[in-house]
């Protein structure tokens, strides 16, 4: 006969194992559905459905019982005001599991845990309309983006065509005002010298004759 066999041990060390149904906890209190395997969605259904007895017990020393379980607190402030008050009026059975056949590649047996009164439809529509309104969000910010860096070179264009348009005028003015300086005048050639006499052949002006003859 065996004893102290209970639960599965999934592979994993005690501490392994704590931390895993720890963020399974969470997701499942987060998303109230989500997708492992068969044997996980069996040790785990126990658990959460543990917690949400917590939540409908409410008070001070319960949400300090769930918190030593899932320590965060946005999880368990979830479970006790949303979660919790929905199955106010039933007994057990918070959870189902749904069978979704095996995994391709190694097998393993595949299903689905969530709260039994989870709206597919209505989580759908929710999520589309966050989605279309968190991208209609980006695109107004990149809009107010563009238009500021627009502006800003618009406005530094525009500034810099005035600023252009207002030297001209000036600029010719100051062109119109002011005369050409005149040119220097260039400097008097030099007289040529006469040669002196006797310096050519055959007579000169103003030059004593030559002397016919020798001697």
């Amino acid at each position: 006969m065996q004893h102290n066999r209970a639960g599965r041990k999934l592979g994993r060390t005690t501490s392994h194992r704590r931390a895993l149904f720890r963020n399974q906890i969470a997701s499942l209190i987060k998303h109230e559905r989500i997708s492992t395997t068969l044997h996980k969605a069996k040790d785990l259904r126990p658990l959460i459905e543990k917690m949400v007895t917590l939540g409908k017990r409410g008070g001070l020393h319960a949400r300090r019982l769930a918190l030593k379980s899932v320590p965060e607190a946005d999880v368990i402030h979830r479970l006790f005001d949303e979660i919790a008050p929905r199955f106010k009026e039933r007994a057990g059975g918070y959870t189902r599991i749904l069978k979704l056949g095996r995994r391709a590649g190694d097998g393993a047996e595949m299903a689905i845990i969530e709260f039994v009164d989870y709206d597919f439809s209505e989580r759908r529509a929710k999520k589309v309309q966050a989605e279309k309104a968190a991208s209609e969000k980006k695109e107004t910010l990149l809009e107010k983006a563009k238009k500021l860096v627009t502006g800003k070179a618009g406005a530094e264009k525009a500034a810099g065509e005035e600023a252009a348009k207002g030297d001209e005028p000036k600029a010719e003015k100051k062109a119109k005002g002011e005369k050409a300086p005149k040119a220097p005048k260039a400097p008097k050639a030099p007289k040529a010298q006469r040669p002196a006499s006797g310096g050519k052949k055959g007579p000169t002006k103003g030059g004593t004759p030559r002397k016919v003859g020798g001697g």
